[in-house]
């Protein structure tokens, strides 16, 4: 997957912005101002990291050790970096998107899910 894939998908989601907060190498990805994903622009392969379910997780690692890692920089109880080389089935790396999406709506406050709702 090519990070104008990656990007665009993020993008079609409601609510997303688009930053480099921590400089020109790293695109934060934001739902109602709350990160869900961070891409590396000068990785080859690209990598990304995704916010994760703590189980889920750690099943994803054990199942796709090569490509699915701890999360780089992160709270890696709670984030995986996806190493996109090919190997990675595309429909899965969307769900994972979607996956982390989720988990950052869910933690809206109920004034921001109303927001989010409302566009």
């Amino acid at each position: 997957m090519n990070i104008d894939t990656f990007r665009d998908y993020c993008l079609k989601k409601k609510g997303v912005t688009e930053g480099l907060p921590f400089g020109p190498d790293n695109l934060v990805l934001k739902v109602m101002g709350k990160m869900f994903s961070i891409v590396s622009l000068d990785e080859v392969p690209l990598r990304a990291n995704l916010k994760c379910d703590p189980e889920k997780a750690l099943e994803l690692r054990e199942e796709y050790e090569e490509n699915i890692l701890p999360g780089y920089h992160m709270n890696k109880q709670h984030w995986n970096t996806l190493v996109m080389d090919g190997r990675l089935d595309p429909e899965l790396i969307f769900e994972l998107i979607d996956h982390s999406y989720d988990l950052v709506v869910d933690g809206l406050t109920k004034k921001l899910k109303k927001e989010l709702e409302d566009l």
